[in-house]
């Protein structure tokens, strides 16, 4: 059953192309359903997190990140009566933009792009669904739904809001987007955290005594050394994070519960007139802040990471130069195209990691992993 100020499909604002319904599918169904068949999710598996694929066989890769989120966000959507298909689209469709080579690819690209109106991976996201899938005879892109579409587009900027018309709207009238979208930002926060935890450990370069040091961890630690006398080791690691990743649901659930009894949104768009409803409470926020600064200092910018990141910079700027100067270099489809940086930037985003260090060492000659 849902709430009064849930997405329901039956008032979705559309698709971009009109369609028939589905006879056994809601429009949101038909979203996760079509996301999942794209060329784009596939990708994610070998698309880094963290950790690049090729560095171990149990690090989280971009797909299976997305499926903690969708896990997490349906979670939540259940209890509060939001709608679970809405939430499970967006949160699979939440990275399909993402560089190879994580947040340092993203960056690389967006300085070999500054000149050319900039790379974001929201907005290529967008793009992807929007234009960039090819599965249909009628149109580019996905076809997804409007919500669906709000959901993927997280941030922008009001340049780029003007040109995207009614899906960005909220960037320029601060309107919010639906409660799933709001929803599903903050289970992909939950989600990376602790499964950042996990991979740090696993990799060698966080130690489990460190990690004393950040409280929203540690308590959970020692609640199940006193529960677990003797337990050590990946059962220990795992049971703090699952009663860390817990309490954190508990606590989103608890303080979005209050926000709604005190805006009572009677529908979704009642909702998105309203400040932000999905929260943490104060002292979760706090805590949360804290996880996120050690994970910065002691994970993300571990020269070991690093290291590894900096070679994958240099790998999509090495591409985006050779294929700028050399367009056949690409497939005929991205040789071809009008807009060459524009397009080089869609080849390059749309590589997985393996794929960048291919084409990287048959271009020059070089290895660099």
């Amino acid at each position: 059953m849902l709430a009064p100020y849930a997405s329901h499909p039956e008032q979705s604002r559309g698709r971009r192309h009109a369609e028939p319904a589905a006879p056994t599918r809601n429009d949101y169904q038909r979203d996760r359903d079509r996301i999942v068949h794209s060329t784009a999710f596939r990708r994610l598996v070998y698309k880094t997190q963290v950790f690049l694929n090729h560095e171990g066989d149990l690090f989280r890769t971009r797909l299976t990140h997305s499926l903690e989120v969708a896990q997490l966000g349906r979670s939540i959507a259940r209890t509060l009566g939001l709608h679970e298909d809405l939430v499970e689209a967006i949160a699979l469709a939440h990275d399909l933009g993402h560089t190879p080579f994580g947040h340092a690819g993203q960056d690389a690209l967006h300085d070999c792009m500054r000149e050319h109106g900039g790379f974001e991976h929201n907005l290529q996201s967008l793009r992807v669904v929007d234009e960039l899938e090819e599965r249909y005879p009628d149109f580019d892109g996905l076809n997804l739904s409007f919500e669906t579409r709000e959901g993927i587009l997280k941030h922008c900027s009001r340049e780029n809001a003007e040109r995207l018309g009614d899906v960005a709207r909220r960037f320029l009238d601060r309107s919010q987007p639906s409660l799933e979208a709001q929803l599903c930002n903050l289970a992909d926060e939950i989600a990376y955290n602790a499964h950042d935890i996990d991979d740090g450990v696993r990799s060698g370069l966080l130690r489990l005594e460190q990690l004393d040091e950040v409280e929203l961890f540690a308590r959970y630690r020692r609640a199940a050394e006193r529960e677990h006398p003797g337990l050590a080791g990946r059962r220990l690691l795992f049971e703090a994070i699952r009663r860390m990743l817990s309490e954190q649901v508990y606590d989103v659930i608890a303080s979005t519960r209050a926000r709604l009894a005190e805006g009572a949104p009677e529908s979704a768009d009642a909702a998105r007139r309203l400040p932000p409803m999905f929260c943490f409470s104060e002292a979760m926020q706090a805590e949360g802040v804290v996880l996120k600064r050690f994970l910065r200092v002691n994970l993300y910018r571990h020269p070991q990471v690093t290291e590894t990141t900096d070679r994958g910079k240099r790998i999509v700027r090495t591409l985006f130069a050779a294929y700028v100067s050399c367009p056949a270099e690409m497939p005929p489809d991205y040789a071809e195209a009008s807009d060459l940086h524009r397009t080089v930037a869609d080849y390059i985003a749309g590589m997985t990691d393996r794929f960048a260090i291919r084409e990287h060492e048959r271009l020059t000659g070089e290895r660099l992993f």
